[in-house]
C-alpha cells in the first residue's frame, strides 16, 4: 500500500522558515517525480513545486523562497521555505507521479497524501 506522509508544518511568524517533509512508503521513490500543492481556505489548490526523478525542480510560486530537494536513500522530499508570508497559509500535500518528467497538474499524480497545515501569522 501506497502512503505518502508529510509532515513539519506548524505556526510561523511572517518571515519565518519551515521545512516540510513528504516520506513515501510502498513505493520507490527513485522512480517517481513528486509535487508540492497547497489549498488555502476558500482558494482553489495550486502548485507549489515539483522534483522530478533526477533532481531537477521546478518551483511555480514563491520563486526564490521556496527550494525543493530529496533523498532518495530516506524515501523523503523536502519542501524548504524561507521569509514566509501571510499568504502562505495553506494545507500543504505532496503527491507522487511515475514520471521523470515535473508537472503542476495535479490531476496526473497518482498519489496523494493527507497535507500538513501551514500557518503564517503574528
Amino acid at each position: 500500500q501506497v502512503q505518502l506522509v508529510e509532515s513539519g508544518g506548524g505556526l510561523v511568524q511572517p518571515g519565518g522558515s519551515l521545512r516540510l517533509s513528504c516520506t513515501a512508503s510502498g513505493l520507490t521513490l527513485d522512480t517517481y517525480s513528486i509535487g508540492w500543492f497547497r489549498q488555502a481556505p476558500g482558494k482553489e489548490r495550486e502548485g507549489v513545486s515539483c522534483i522530478s526523478r533526477g533532481g531537477g525542480f521546478l518551483l511555480f510560486v514563491d520563486a526564490g523562497r521556496f527550494t525543493v530537494s530529496r533523498d532518495d536513500a530516506k524515501n523523503t522530499v523536502y519542501l524548504q521555505m524561507t521569509s514566509l508570508k501571510t499568504e502562505n497559509t495553506a494545507l500543504y500535500s505532496c503527491a507522487a507521479i511515475k514520471s521523470r518528467l515535473c508537472t503542476y497538474k495535479a490531476n496526473s499524480y497518482s498519489y496523494w497524501g493527507q497535507g500538513t497545515q501551514v500557518t503564517v501569522s503574528s
